[in-house]
């Protein structure tokens, strides 16, 4: 049992290096630092080491931030249940959208687009950053700004039981973003959210 699922974290794992659709394995969903503990441990950090996430652990991280906790609910609430926040992983080698029906990455866009979310020594040395996408035809802006703060928290607890590092951000190149997701008019970025290994 141990082998077989240490086998499929290894081709989540291969996938995730060579830029295409990533079939993430199941999330644990047990475990963890008591909340209290997580509460007293968050903070931002803004200095990474160079790694990639585990596999386990980059879909952890997802669920917590947008996944599917029951029927058509999600680990987060939302403004009527209109669920109107969509979230992108970019990664050095590419930009994914998170199918949390499907516990999937889609493959978006191949290709380093780090440059757009500004302060390279941030997003350049984490794992990875979140970017939370607001669908103005489900919901409203305001609306959308507030459920990606509950997003953020969860990341930011998530992080802080894991012993990783996080940082939302909103200084970022919001044209160059939102043109490197390939966003319509009725998208719009939010905020950006750093993850990584502490240094």
């Amino acid at each position: 049992m141990k082998r077989g699922l240490f086998v499929i974290a290894l081709l989540c794992l291969v996938s995730y290096i060579s830029a295409q659709d990533i079939q993430l394995v199941p999330p644990t969903k047990t475990g963890g630092k008591p909340l209290m503990e997580a509460l007293n441990d968050r903070q931002s950090h803004r200095s990474f080491e160079q790694k990639d996430l585990p596999a386990q652990t980059l879909s952890d991280l997802l669920w917590a931030a947008y996944g599917f906790n029951r029927e058509d609910k999600r680990t987060v609430p939302s403004s009527q249940n209109k669920q109107e926040v969509d979230v992108y992983v970019m990664f050095s080698n590419g930009i994914y959208f998170y199918d949390a029906k499907a516990n999937k990455l889609v493959l978006k866009e191949k290709g380093d687009f780090r440059a757009a979310l500004g302060q390279p020594n941030i997003s350049e040395n984490a794992s990875l950053s979140l970017i939370y996408v607001i669908n103005l035809d489900k919901n409203s802006r305001d609306a959308g700004l507030m459920d990606a703060g509950f997003s953020i928290q969860n990341v930011y607890l998530y992080c802080a039981s894991a012993g990783l590092g996080s940082v939302a951000r909103g200084s970022f190149k919001r044209p160059d973003v939102h043109n490197a997701l390939k966003l319509t008019d009725k998208q719009e970025v939010a905020l950006v959210q750093a993850v990584g290994f502490i240094k």
